[in-house]
């Protein structure tokens, strides 16, 4: 093995903190530098990590050529102009979800990080936990048949943001997950939501996403409900399955029931539907830290020089969806088409 990967982590509010603690327990990484506007997180941090350099000035930071890779973890709005100098200074680059506030920019880094032959990685966690692994699992081995619509439920008291409303804030780490599973881009997105605390950010919504034949997902987000939901169920022709991602072992629950119409009937007295309830059961997970497991597969890419499982495409993808939702919203839920992804997107995986 080599020398560590040595590491630059841009952020330290909510969730810089949680990275700077899992890369710093992995074997191939090193982290050298964590950079913030405040100089009392960085007093803070630096108690809690005397070996890694607080820094608040990132164009100095960018400048030391020991830095092999930049995590960002800042507000959305500042994540292009930090990833665009990080890439254009020859770091690898991960990105917290979502990747960027447009389309355009996130088409940009992904150009520029292909121009300079670096790895680019956007943080959608939850493909890397151990029960999505399980659960596309048992789709791609057919155990629930077809599936028929997804529906999701992603709801808390706050955290509000400032910047972006809760559909950008809750709904990627769903939509990651549902075009994960389907392998399959939406043609059309519709969204509507209300702003009940501050103005013009929506702090409820309600997302659709339509898909060829006739299959369909829900995604409700909410930043003023009295409990945490973290729920999405997915519908099969076979049956069905609960994840429940609150629940701290038993997250998973596959229901065999399922529902079925008569093939042919003649009269309305013969027409009945047959309801299937079976067992249900609980499918053992391993239990990881699915943050750690990001940051290694980050680690391995810049490594190995092979595409993330969640590269700028994937963040790409992403972000088209959630720019259409805010189109819909501007009007009143209508629907708004996608635009069919660039070949080089196509395959979701």
């Amino acid at each position: 093995m080599g020398e560590p990967i040595s590491v630059g982590v841009v952020g330290c509010g909510y969730w810089g903190p949680n990275l700077i603690r899992n890369l710093k327990a992995l074997r191939t990484c090193r982290v050298k530098t964590m950079c913030d506007a405040s100089e009392e997180r960085l007093a803070h941090l630096r108690n809690i990590y005397p070996d890694v350099e607080g820094v608040t000035d990132y164009c100095a930071m960018l400048q030391d050529k020991e830095l092999d890779a930049i995590v960002v973890a800042t507000p959305v709005k500042y994540h292009f102009a930090i990833a665009r100098a990080a890439l254009l200074a020859g770091k690898h680059t991960f990105i917290e979800k979502p990747m960027a506030a447009s389309v355009a920019e996130c088409e940009e880094l992904i150009e520029i990080a292909h121009q300079k032959g670096l790895i680019l990685m956007v943080g959608h966690t939850f493909l890397y936990s151990s029960p999505v692994k399980k659960m596309l699992e048992i789709i791609r081995n057919g155990d629930i048949g077809e599936i028929r619509y997804i529906n999701s439920r992603r709801l808390n008291l706050g955290l509000f943001q400032k910047d972006i409303n809760v559909a950008w804030d809750l709904a990627p780490h769903d939509i990651s997950i549902i075009l994960h599973i389907l392998d399959e881009f939406p043609v059309s997105v519709n969204c509507q939501g209300n702003a009940h605390v501050t103005v013009g950010i929506e702090d409820v919504t309600n997302l659709s996403l339509i898909f060829k034949n006739k299959r369909f997902a829900t995604i409700q987000s909410s930043w003023l409900e009295p409990r945490k939901v973290r729920e999405m169920t997915i519908v099969g022709t076979r049956r069905m399955i609960l994840y429940d991602d609150v629940q701290t072992l038993e997250k998973i629950r596959i229901y065999d029931t399922r529902v079925e119409r008569p093939p042919h009937y003649d009269t309305f007295a013969d027409f009945h539907y047959s309801y299937h309830y079976g067992d249900s059961y609980i499918p053992k997970l391993q239990q990881e830290e699915p943050l750690k497991a990001e940051c290694q597969h980050f680690l391995d890419s810049i490594q190995t020089g092979t595409p993330p499982l969640t590269d700028g495409h994937a963040g790409l993808r992403l972000v088209r969806i959630l720019e259409a939702s805010s189109m819909s919203l501007k009007q009143n839920g209508a629907p708004v088409a996608l635009q069919k992804p660039p070949i080089e997107e196509e395959s979701l995986n």
